[in-house]
């Protein structure tokens, strides 16, 4: 679906649950910080804007990104709106480099075309080296992806899926994503994995335990991860 749009105060209500969610994985008292870029698009002057970057970014090189390219062979609507996103996203990461010495960006592998062009647009403009890190999304089980408005998406926030249902949900993952998961989202050594990726059958479901496990206690604490593996053991197997 194309993006709502927000008003301030819907955006800002949703930066504070945002920092909340990754209070698990990021220390914001002592090294992060998490900032909206509001604070230097809101007074952009567009004129100005597309002088400074819209020469520097070319519409033959979005074209070719997977992101673009998909939307247009299925003719799906791709308005001029979320086509300036590429552009805005490249100049974050200008403006972040420039004033935090910011020089990678994380993502989704759906990111990767934006992220590009951000690295590229650094380079043009102050010809300094930037990078990217993207991880695969992970897909509904018709290979679809699980974005904010598909059903069945997997939340961090415990207000929008409970624990159960999240521990749930690592536990039925197909077989042949076991590998790539325990590697993605677990802190399990390469030679535990290996191990537990040699699993068949009905063995594998050990695997998928320890997956389901691992992954609850990192996103939502030891104490949840705890009592999701006990329901589950109750329900299931006792």
């Amino acid at each position: 679906k194309s993006r709502k749009i927000l008003n301030k105060k819907e955006i800002e209500n949703n930066i504070s649950k945002i920092k909340s969610t990754f209070n698990y994985f990021i220390n914001f008292k002592k090294n992060a910080k998490i900032i909206n870029n509001y604070e230097w698009l809101a007074d952009l002057n567009y004129i100005s804007f597309l002088r400074e970057i819209g020469q520097k970014i070319t519409i033959n090189k979005m074209l070719t990104f997977d992101s673009v390219k998909s939307r247009l062979d299925r003719e799906q609507p791709l308005s001029f709106l979320e086509f300036n996103y590429m552009l805005l996203q490249a100049y974050d990461f200008l403006y972040l480099n420039k004033k935090f010495n910011c020089i990678l960006q994380l993502g989704g592998s759906d990111q990767w075309g934006n992220i590009v062009s951000g690295i590229d647009l650094i380079k043009k403009t102050i010809n300094k080296k930037a990078y990217a890190i993207t991880s695969p999304l992970i897909t509904n089980s018709d290979g679809s992806k699980m974005g904010k408005t598909a059903s069945g998406a997997i939340w961090l926030d415990k207000n929008k899926l409970n624990d159960f249902d999240f521990y749930q949900y690592w536990r039925n993952i197909d077989d042949k994503n076991v590998n790539k998961f325990l590697k993605l989202f677990t802190t399990l050594s390469l030679s535990e994995i290996d191990k537990l990726s040699k699993l068949r059958n009905k063995e594998i479901n050990e695997a998928k335990k320890i997956l389901s496990y691992e992954i609850t206690k990192l996103c939502r604490g030891k104490n949840s991860a705890d009592k999701a593996h006990d329901i589950s053991q109750n329900v299931f197997e006792n």
